[in-house]
């Protein structure tokens, strides 16, 4: 049986990426990973990634700007939060595990467990 090929955007550093893909790993799954503060994703492939999903999903709410600009009572239109999110990674949810058009946002792990399948 064939492995799954996931695509995996993450930070090294990030608790939460390291254990999600520590679990991934576990389940043989097999990564294509990106570092997001190394390979930044450009607005156009943000809006790609979300696509008809709802954006203010993809911001991380334990960053600095998220917290700083009251974006939970006041979110950023689309258009604006793909520009913040491109040009501050940081404000990713993350890690972005990825299999088809299959899309996991940080670490949950029975949906991670059904994508690695």
């Amino acid at each position: 049986m064939a492995k799954a090929k996931l695509k995996f955007l993450h930070k090294p550093n990030c608790t939460t990426c390291r254990k999600a893909k520590a679990f991934l790993e576990s389940k043989k799954a097999v990564l294509h990973t990106r570092d997001l503060g190394k390979e930044r994703l450009s607005a156009a492939e943000l809006d790609q990634l979300i696509g008809t999903r709802d954006h203010r999903k993809f911001l991380n709410s334990r960053n600095e700007l998220y917290r700083k600009r009251n974006m939970s009572k006041n979110p950023p239109s689309r258009e604006e939060a793909l520009k913040l999110m491109a040009a501050e990674p940081n404000l990713i949810r993350r890690p972005v595990t990825l299999r088809g058009s299959d899309v996991v946002l940080g670490y949950d792990e029975e949906a991670l467990a059904r994508i690695a399948k």
